[in-house]
């Protein structure tokens, strides 16, 4: 006769242990933080995680709870909008990772993200939203307000180079369907090309080869 093979002591469908290198209490404690692991995942305070630590490992560890579900994500964008400045800073990067892997998230929230850049905001904030923005398709009625928006942050002196680069990324993607503009942001790219870091050289001379 062959040997018999262990039984799950938990259920039968989730993956079998080897017995050979563990002892069955080492198995059991393992099942055990498996669901309060899951437990975890499924039941998370949001805004409690956001403040508990400030770093990529923890932005994307959010981003993963949230995954595609939308009533997740709109509580992040509920807090990402807030008032509280160390909330929706933190936020941001969150927001980035989430709309990089379900970017059909962010539709419905495209407007209020756009003029929330128009407010008095952490930089944090209108770098990733500027991010987004640049990967995605932006509603032809929100051109105006957007270009208003993204030429004065390129041709201001106290934008960080970041915040800069995005916003010259989404005049890009307007000014390819919107040939008005082309000269317009050729002109501004140029004038900034001299004071602009090696990054900002980089993107603007792609930019301008296809302008």
């Amino acid at each position: 006769m062959g040997k018999k093979q262990p039984i799950n002591p938990i259920n039968n469908n989730t993956p079998e242990i080897k017995y050979k290198s563990i002892s069955i209490t080492t198995y059991v404690c393992l099942k055990i933080d498996y669901y309060l692991n899951y437990y975890i995942l499924t039941r998370m305070d949001i805004k409690k995680e956001l403040l508990k630590e400030h770093s990529k490992a923890q932005a994307e560890y959010i981003a993963n709870f949230i995954g595609n579900d939308a009533a997740k994500f709109e509580e992040l964008m509920r807090l990402f909008m807030s008032s509280h400045y160390r909330t929706n800073q933190r936020s941001a990067w969150v927001l980035s990772k989430c709309a990089d892997k379900y970017p059909e998230l962010i539709a419905p929230h495209i407007e209020p993200l756009i003029k929330n850049l128009k407010e008095d905001i952490h930089v944090a904030v209108k770098r990733n939203t500027l991010r987004v923005l640049q990967e995605i398709e932006i509603p032809k009625d929100l051109w105006g307000l957007t270009v208003d928006i993204c030429f004065n942050t390129l041709a201001s002196n106290q934008e960080p180079i970041a915040v800069k680069v995005f916003a010259m990324s989404v005049l890009h993607n307007i000014a390819q369907k919107e040939p008005d503009l082309k000269n317009e942001l050729k002109m501004i790219i140029e004038d900034q090309l001299p004071y602009g870091s090696a990054g900002f050289k980089s993107r603007a001379k792609k930019i301008l080869k296809q302008l």
